[in-house]
């Protein structure tokens, strides 16, 4: 059958490289099902609701605070070891055009634990709508893309394997979610340590939520342990935060963002 070959374009080029390094991180996922009502309510008495994104954002990264497994990669230079970092640094999947066709560009937001929800909101709002080569992660990336493929994956390797410069460029975890599409991703690859995702949310406050971790860095009961912190942080100091912003919006403001 005569077809036509198409050539391999930036965004699809940044894709490969993510996962030739992604298919080496040895990676396990342990699922919970939560029920975050107390949170669903402190959301739903907002007059513009924040975005699920950013307010699953905030929670991952407190609880990366109090669990410091979240917060450590492994990395091979210049030996075998476990970096930790000071605090967490999140790496956004984005769905943006460029030149003509769908792109997955990734942007990262530095301690998300210590601004708040409104602020992450803004901060993904960007990501999501400025022009492409405005946002400096993504003008890097498409850059990177351009350059030949042996040099490409040589600057992946060591900017993965410094543990200083890892969080830099890469962060300590990803999100990656499609529940505001109706669907869900069951294995999401990353090369970082931790990738989170959710399902659809019930009206009764029902979710599934994964953690897909890398297995040399940390073992399942502790995983499991924090998806069981995380649904206590999201009922209680985000559910909070949330409530508190339902509480000191005039009548009539718009928070920044959409809500997902």
């Amino acid at each position: 059958m005569r077809g036509r070959a198409l050539k391999l374009s930036a965004p699809r080029r940044l894709v490969g490289d993510l996962m030739h390094f992604s298919m080496r991180v040895p990676r396990v996922t342990v699922q919970r099902q939560m029920n975050i009502a107390p949170l669903l309510r402190a959301r739903k008495a907002q007059e513009t609701r924040s975005s699920w994104t950013a307010i699953f954002l905030k929670g991952y990264a407190l609880l990366g605070q109090e669990t410091p497994d979240l917060r450590r990669a492994y990395v091979k230079l210049p030996w075998p070891h476990l970096y930790e970092y000071p605090m967490t640094v999140a790496s956004i999947a984005h769905e943006r055009e460029y030149e003509g066709e769908q792109a997955v560009l990734l942007s990262t937001i530095k301690a998300p634990e210590r601004i708040g929800i409104p602020e992450i909101e803004a901060i993904i709002q960007a990501a999501r709508t400025v022009p492409v080569d405005h946002v400096k992660e993504f003008r890097r990336a498409l850059k990177m893309a351009r350059v030949p493929s042996l040099l490409r994956r040589l600057s992946m390797w060591l900017g993965l394997n410094i543990g200083r410069q890892r969080g830099n460029y890469f962060g300590t975890f990803q999100l990656s979610v499609y529940s505001g599409l109706g669907a869900e991703s069951l294995n999401p690859l990353t090369p970082l340590t931790s990738l989170l995702n959710y399902g659809p949310i019930g009206d009764d406050g029902s979710v599934t939520v994964r953690i897909h971790y890398d297995h040399r860095v940390m073992d399942g009961a502790n995983v499991a342990r924090a998806l069981q912190k995380f649904e206590n942080i999201l009922n209680g100091a985000v559910a909070d935060e949330v409530a508190g912003l339902a509480r000191r919006a005039p009548s009539g403001a718009t928070a920044p963002g959409t809500a997902t």
